[in-house]
């Protein structure tokens, strides 16, 4: 599967309908994201069940502002609608293959149970082992 250009039109309904979502947060000036650019395109052509999405940070001046990006390129990784991974810099393709292989295998049941315990202020004392 190639990339997909994401927009704030469409940008939540990717989210929706996806449960695995990598972004790359880029610029046409950038010399590192063009650098980055075959990298991704080719990760995306590796994993076809995964959505690669590319945010265009000029074009997508709300989005970008939304994710709080501060430099290009920057790659995001959501699963389950939970940004799981955010690292500015681009990747080589042993790294990227990396980041998609630990985001593949992570226990998202967990993840989201910290969350949920996070936002209702969880305390030290409550937490149980198993």
């Amino acid at each position: 599967m190639s990339t997909v250009e994401l927009t704030k039109d469409n940008f939540d309904q990717i989210m929706t309908d996806n449960d695995f979502v990598l972004i790359d947060f880029w610029a046409s000036w950038c010399g590192p994201c063009r650098q980055f650019a075959p990298v991704y395109e080719a990760a995306s052509e590796r994993h076809g069940d995964l959505v690669f999405g590319k945010v265009d940070t000029e074009a997508q001046t709300e989005l970008a502002a939304a994710f709080q990006i501060q430099s290009i390129p920057t790659l995001m990784v959501v699963r389950d609608k939970v940004a799981v991974f955010a690292q500015p810099g681009a990747l080589p393709e042993a790294a990227l293959e990396d980041v998609i292989g630990q985001a593949r295998e992570l226990d998202m049941e967990a993840i989201r149970a910290s969350i949920a315990e996070n936002a209702a202020g969880g305390s030290e004392g409550g937490q149980q082992q198993g």
